[in-house]
């Protein structure tokens, strides 16, 4: 019997289970499967492979299935190249500061000393424009009485597809859920007045320095290792709080795993601890230790950010999958589900905590400086990148070929460093001390898909590419393998 002679709804069955080479092969054979996997093959590809990509969602809900794929596809290859368009998204800054980054499907938000920064996500009808974004307006967030308090930590939370409101915690340990009010497009300074930010006050004075949403918990941590866990549904929200008893630097909260945890990074010998989380609380003690290479309980170190893996990580869709940045340079990647490393968390015992080796370790050679911030996805969601404590220096690794990494320096090759970073499918945004800034792998970027910037000479350190068309500026970038640089 000819495989065409099958029923249709058998062939869509066949089809679904086949890779991207052997779809493109399929529907060059005839008619029929040039059709099926137009009308089918393709939309199930994307539902099966999914990128995330906050900033490219609304443009690519109104693509066809074929579009998305030429997209990502364009898009690894790129990857592949370690081809980007590189692109600051202001001018620097007054002063330096520590800003803060924080996404949604509409809005990218930039946290610079008490000041948030507004850029709206445009959408783009056609695969040759790329989606873009137009700076919308800046929320000062100072007091009434022009009393300077600086952000330190910030998180979107949902709020019924509105996308403005975050929780923002404070260096005087003010916790507010706050709602930025619509303004005029450039707008500067807009006011968030006190009936638009809801306080919460359980840190008392302490710096907030993270804070993380999964669900409807928020946990929170201060500088002096107290941590806070808030049920968002709650009618009236009560905290628990644990007292970590180390300097506290980092969070990372999972709700959806089968065991719901809160990991923190801290200053400490035992650095990055796992804690269990129950219906209504955080337990007081970890129920997993996660170790560098050695599990020498002398050896201190500090981890400075954590995250999670995308859905379509190679590794599997899980979140028991951590990435961590340390102190001395090193990026550790922990399974939770590893066998021959450790049990999952759930299976230490408050006395006698569980002990994790990573599955795997990356570092750049050529630099030894701490890791401020990580995140997870690029081209085949199979990237890890990290921001460095120095000469704002973004480093990336494909865990398929982790020995294949290199590094780039943002715009401006300034000293600063990378202070927070967000990994999409096509874009990495960041931020240094002097101003925020993208790379963007994708197709069709063009001088009006980021918001322009007069050109300039010689005041802001940016320099211009040979024959700059407004597209992207001069960086430079090298590989672990060699001290070639690019």
């Amino acid at each position: 019997m000819h495989l065409q002679a099958l029923p249709i709804d058998i062939l869509i069955v066949v089809i679904k289970d086949l890779d991207l080479q052997e779809l493109v092969y399929l529907s060059q054979t005839c008619k029929l499967f040039k059709t099926l996997v137009h009308d089918f093959g393709w939309a199930n590809y994307i539902r099966l492979h999914p990128r995330d990509s906050c900033s490219l969602d609304k443009s690519l809900r109104t693509w066809d299935p074929l579009s998305q794929v030429r997209h990502h596809v364009l898009t690894d290859k790129a990857w592949a190249r370690h081809k980007f368009a590189a692109r600051p998204l202001s001018r620097p800054w007054q002063g330096k500061l520590q800003p803060l980054l924080a996404i949604n499907p509409t809005r990218l938000v930039v946290a610079a000393g008490h000041t948030v920064y507004s850029y709206l996500f445009t959408t783009s009808g056609h695969l040759d424009s790329a989606p873009g974004m137009q700076f919308e307006c800046s929320y000062n967030l100072s007091t009434t009485h022009n009393e300077r308090r600086d952000i330190t930590s910030l998180a979107f939370v949902p709020d019924s597809g509105m996308d403005r409101t975050l929780y923002i915690g404070f260096e005087h340990g003010a916790l507010e859920r706050v709602f930025l009010p619509p303004a005029k497009i450039g707008q500067r300074d807009v006011a968030v007045g006190p009936t638009l930010r809801t306080p919460f006050n359980y840190h008392y004075g302490v710096l907030i320095e993270s804070l993380s949403i999964s669900g409807d918990l928020l946990l929170s941590l201060s500088a002096n290792g107290t941590a806070g866990l808030l049920n968002l549904s709650s009618v009236s929200p009560t905290p628990t709080m644990v007292d970590l008893e180390d300097r506290g630097w980092s969070t990372h909260l999972s709700t959806h795993s089968s065991t719901p945890y809160a990991a923190f990074g801290t200053s400490s010998a035992t650095p990055l601890v796992v804690h269990p989380i129950t219906p209504s609380e955080i337990a007081s003690t970890p129920s997993a230790v996660l170790h560098p290479k050695s599990s020498d309980s002398s050896f201190s170190s500090a981890v400075y950010g954590i995250t999670g893996t995308p859905p379509s990580f190679p590794w599997g869709s899980s979140d028991s999958i951590i990435v961590s940045g340390w102190y001395d340079g090193f990026v550790h990647v922990h399974d939770l589900r590893a066998s021959g490393h450790a049990p999952p968390p759930h299976s230490g015992s408050p006395n006698n905590p569980a002990s994790l080796t990573p599955v795997l370790s990356l570092s750049d050679p050529w630099s030894f400086e701490p890791i401020y911030t990580v995140s997870c996805g690029g081209g085949a969601a199979s990237h890890i990148a990290a921001g460095s404590a120095r000469h704002s220096v973004v480093s990336f690794w494909d865990v398929r070929s982790p020995s294949t990494g290199w590094s780039v320096h943002a715009p401006g090759n300034d000293s600063s460093p990378v202070y927070s970073i967000v990994l999409e499918s096509s874009r990495l945004f960041g931020a240094t001390q002097n101003r925020p800034f993208v790379y963007d792998f994708g197709p069709g970027v063009n001088p009006d898909t980021y918001p322009h910037l007069p050109r300039t000479h010689g005041d802001d350190g940016l320099p211009y590419k040979k024959n700059y068309k407004g597209v992207g500026f001069y960086v430079t970038k090298y590989s672990h393998r060699s001290a070639h640089i690019d």
